[in-house]
């Protein structure tokens, strides 16, 4: 089981996540597009066993509340199918911000 526990796929989560609320995090996978896309930033408002709930932070739907809930993820790079039941999100610890902040260009 542990050995198992181990692999860390490209694009898989983390075996064990560890979340609090007010955690931010970003979506790995496509739930549901335009609004749940790969790459969205949400910011966690609950936590339940099965489902979580959050904000989303970045696209074109900010403000909106969200569940997140889990999904199965297979992977087939290994002579054996691996299969976990897990959320499809990763804890997000930067942030960028690109923003004009008062200054201009003069001619």
């Amino acid at each position: 089981m542990e050995f198992l526990n181990a692999f860390n796929n490209p694009g898989f989560p983390a075996h064990k996540l560890v979340l609090k609320v007010g955690t931010p995090i970003m979506l790995l996978r496509n739930l549901h597009p335009p609004k749940l896309c790969n790459g969205t930033r949400l910011c966690v408002k609950a936590l339940q066993n099965n489902v979580i709930e959050a904000t989303i932070i970045t696209g074109c739907a900010q403000e909106e509340s969200t569940f997140i809930p889990r999904i199965p993820n297979l992977s087939s790079n290994y002579p054996f199918e691996f299969k976990r039941l897990q959320f499809p999100i990763k804890v997000s610890f930067a942030m960028t911000i690109n923003k004009l902040q008062g200054q201009s260009l003069k001619s």
